[in-house]
Order: structure tokens, then sequence, then C-alpha cells
């Protein structure tokens, strides 16, 4: 029998470490791609513990990189096979609109938005010709509701939504599904060594300071609800296995009542709640 092949973007950590060892433990064949392979030893050591190391390649990727995305698109040809691609690769930009320079922005973009188009498109030829794939890009709520402080974040994820809804509609016909998922909040590193925050809005002088320091508050007051990450990890998985796909699925808690609140509510009321949460 012909194990299924996975490519796991961003696997280093948080999400794409959890579901590159997921999919492995269902038996796919998963390529765990990474900037710097170096920090490839937290995953090999949970693989060696589970008995999976068989299940699991490192490949060194750059998705920012069009060089190391060319090569990545050699390794998959010669593969000659792709089931499944999460594309997971991303960081969170944060910082008020007035005080982000452009290039931060287009950071933020090059990795959470291009990246994964540029991944999508040297994979996409290969689930063509077999007729079948499913992508699986990882977003986020704040890719459906927007929040002060984080727009460079928010505003990419929003991005990655409305182009993952126009793939799904271009490539449905060749049997290939793209699927958003997009947790809440989880204890992954993208709220602590993960989030850049342009260095304007943290000096004291800014005139946002205040509702800096209030946003980094409500992140870390949050944190001891933040969820397991495996949670994300086992649904991810649990889709690569599915026939048949929906478009979205939100997962963490309160999600799915947020998303509810904000599309049912008046525009000014869902504000006041907002505004208010950073007083």
């Amino acid at each position: 029998m012909i194990k299924k092949i996975a490519v796991v973007t961003g696997a280093s950590s948080g999400f794409g470490m959890l579901t590159a060892l997921e999919l492995a433990e269902n038996g796919f064949e998963v390529i765990s791609t990474m900037r710097d392979k170096k920090r490839s030893t937290n995953l090999l050591s949970e693989a060696k513990s589970s008995g999976i190391t068989g299940n699991i390649t490192i490949h060194e990727l750059d998705v920012t990189s069009a060089e190391s995305v060319s090569l990545f698109k050699e390794l998959v040809e010669r593969v000659g096979q792709v089931d499944v691609l999460v594309n997971n690769a991303g960081f969170a930009g944060a910082g008020f609109v007035e005080e982000i320079p452009i290039d931060e922005y287009r950071s933020q973009f090059e990795t959470n938005v291009f990246g994964a188009i540029a991944v999508t498109q040297a994979v996409l030829p290969i689930m063509r010709k077999t007729s079948k794939g499913k992508i699986i890009n990882v977003s986020s709520i704040s890719g459906r509701v927007g929040f002060p402080g984080l727009s460079p974040y928010v505003s990419s994820k929003y991005a990655l939504e409305g182009w993952s809804e126009s793939l799904r509609l271009e490539v449905k016909s060749f049997g290939i599904d793209v699927i958003l998922v997009e947790p809440g909040s989880f204890q992954t590193n993208i709220w602590t060594s993960g989030k850049k925050v342009t260095e304007n809005s943290l000096k004291k002088e800014s005139p946002y300071y205040e509702m800096m320091r209030k946003l980094e508050d409500h992140i870390e007051s949050g944190s001891s609800k933040f969820e397991d990450p495996k949670v994300v990890a086992r649904l991810i998985t649990a889709i690569a296995l599915k026939k048949k796909t929906t478009l979205r699925y939100a997962i963490g808690r309160g999600v799915k009542i947020t998303l509810l609140f904000k599309m049912l509510v008046p525009w000014t009321i869902f504000e006041k709640i907002v505004l208010r949460r950073l007083r």
C-alpha cells in the first residue's frame, strides 16, 4: 500500500511541529519544512519517543526565498506525490498603524501570504496531475475579526482567507480541496517569541504606548486560558483524512460564538465591546 505524503511548513515548533507528528502517527510520510534545520531537534526528539522517526524527513525551506522554494519544488517533483499540504509557516506582527514601517507590513505578508502562495504553486501541478490533494491553510480567528494593535497579522490573515476562497473555487474541479483552519487563542510561541512588535509602539513617548501596554496585558492575562495546540494538530489531521471537506474550520474556546456575534450585531455595538476590553 502506497503511503500518503504530507508537506508541513513551519514545522520546527507550534502547530507545525505538532501537526507533523500527528500526521506521521496516522501513517503519513511527512516532509517537515523549516527555515533552519538546526531547529528540528524537538520535532525529531518527539518523533523518536513515539517511534515514528521513519515517517518524518526534514527539509530546509524559507517560504520567502524564491531560490529556497525552487529547491523545494525540485524535491516534490522527484517525490512525484503530495497528498496534503499544510501551509503553516507564519509569524504575528503587532503595533499601531501610524507607527509601523511599510517594510514591516511587507515582511508580514511575505511570510503569511506570499509564502503560502509560493509553496502552493510549487505543489499544485503534482496534485492536479494525480487529480487529488488537500491544501490546508492555517489561518486564525484574526482572519475574520480585526483587533487593535495587531493590524499586520490581522490583514495578512484576512488576505489568506480571501485567497483561499478563490483558490478552492479554482481547483475543486481537479479533485483538490482547499481548507482554512481558524484557531483562536492557543498556547504557541506566536504570542511569545513569535510575535514581532514594532519598536515605535513600545516607546513611552508613543501616543499609543498605553494602548500597547493594555494590549500586552490583555494577551498575557488570557494566556492561562489558552488551549492545548495539539487540538489544532488533531483537527488538521482529521481534515487530511476526510473524504469530503468544507472551506472553513474554526476551532478554540469561544471562537464560534465570537464569529456569530460579529455577524449578527451592529458594528457600533461590536466596536464598543472590543474597545472596552482595552480600558
